[in-house]
């Protein structure tokens, strides 16, 4: 399982990513658009674990973007603020599948990255 994190905060995306490793994922960790987008041309991500107010650039960039470049991943946002709380940030990213505060523990995160990775492997993008 590829999971690309983009988290700002380095310290957390780290906690995040011994979490993911320890579970067998192969982890790109990056801290901003620039690199997320830079990272999404290479490698093809099962999910991404995604920051919504990142301190460069927009996480709605870089869920558009993967949408485009690899329509099969899966953004799972995180943030610390009330931004979408509604759910309405299901209606302006088609490919978000959850929403969570970023003070969820690591290892709850770890196993929703699991979850929605193992779902788009097993069968395809709307099925249920």
């Amino acid at each position: 399982m590829k999971v690309l994190i983009v988290e700002s905060n380095p310290e957390l995306g780290r906690v995040w990513q011994r979490h993911l490793e320890r579970q067998g994922a192969e982890v790109t960790l990056v801290t901003s658009q620039e690199a997320a987008i830079l990272a999404l041309y290479g490698t093809a991500f099962e999910i991404l674990v995604l920051d919504l107010v990142l301190d460069q650039g927009s996480a709605l960039a870089v869920a558009d973007f993967a949408s485009y470049r690899r329509p099969e991943a899966r953004v799972i946002f995180v943030t610390n603020t009330t931004f979408f709380s509604d759910g309405s940030i299901f209606a302006h990213s088609s490919n978000a599948c959850a929403y969570v505060q970023s003070g969820t523990p690591p290892e709850d995160l770890a196993a929703m990255v699991e979850h929605y990775a193992a779902g788009r492997r097993s069968r395809p993008c709307g099925s249920r």
